[in-house]
């Protein structure tokens, strides 16, 4: 229902063949230093400003760069989706209903600022209630984060996987390029694969590195 506003993202997308696997203790170093473009809390303020003229480095290290937030959580769960899903199950949602999607979703995005789901969500209801502007400045926020992981690679393989810092990404991005998930995920070593549904380029699913979300999930245990 609501992935059909990535469409919007789907037109300005093509595959690059210069991938670049992101280098998480460069980009770690970089966005420390404050006298550098790169510097996180510019990054941070430049996405939150929906900044179309960021450069692709500085929305790989803006991404990659969360890892070391102390907020960065890649399985947690705010406690706003319980809210936002009995709005979604409603039989009939009406239009005050978009104006609380949109505050759900706001709440969410706050705590989870790469949320691409939840970024979709809001999308969604920011249509409906005719936000142009609003929704030019969601959607920015949106390709910021989907032009950092389709720079990583094209998923064919583990040499060629999309790095993602959140697992939910990775479905978000087969709705971007086309494909549909085929009810079958698996770990290995450090990547996901994603067994995709028929297509008709004849391929049979894609690796993702999840590697920060398994040190993450790792030093979480400890």
């Amino acid at each position: 229902m609501f992935t059909i506003l990535f469409l919007f993202l789907k037109q300005g997308f093509s595959q690059n063949q210069n991938f670049e696997q992101p280098d998480y203790k460069k980009i770690a170093i970089a966005i420390k230093d404050s006298n550098s473009n790169l510097f996180y809390d510019k990054l941070m303020q430049r996405y939150q400003a929906s900044d179309t003229t960021m450069t692709l480095n500085e929305r790989r290290h803006l991404y990659f760069g969360y890892v070391n937030n102390e907020k960065y959580a890649p399985y947690g769960n705010s406690n706003f989706n319980d809210s936002l899903s009995i709005v979604l199950n409603k039989k009939n949602i009406e239009m005050s209903d978009f104006d609380l999607l949109n505050k759900f979703s706001d709440a969410i995005l706050k705590e989870y600022p790469f949320d691409l789901r939840t970024m979709n969500i809001k999308l969604y209801a920011l249509e409906k209630m005719f936000k142009i502007t609003e929704f030019q400045n969601c959607l920015t926020k949106a390709t910021m984060v989907i032009d950092a992981i389709l720079s990583t690679g094209d998923g064919l393989s583990k040499e060629t996987a999309f790095y993602v810092i959140n697992p939910s990404h990775e479905y978000e991005i087969l709705d971007v390029i086309g494909f549909q998930f085929g009810d079958e995920q698996r770990l290995i070593d450090h990547y996901d694969y994603l067994k995709l549904a028929e297509n008709d380029s004849n391929i049979e699913g894609l690796y993702f590195d999840v590697s920060p979300c398994l040190n993450a999930l790792n030093n979480m245990f400890k």
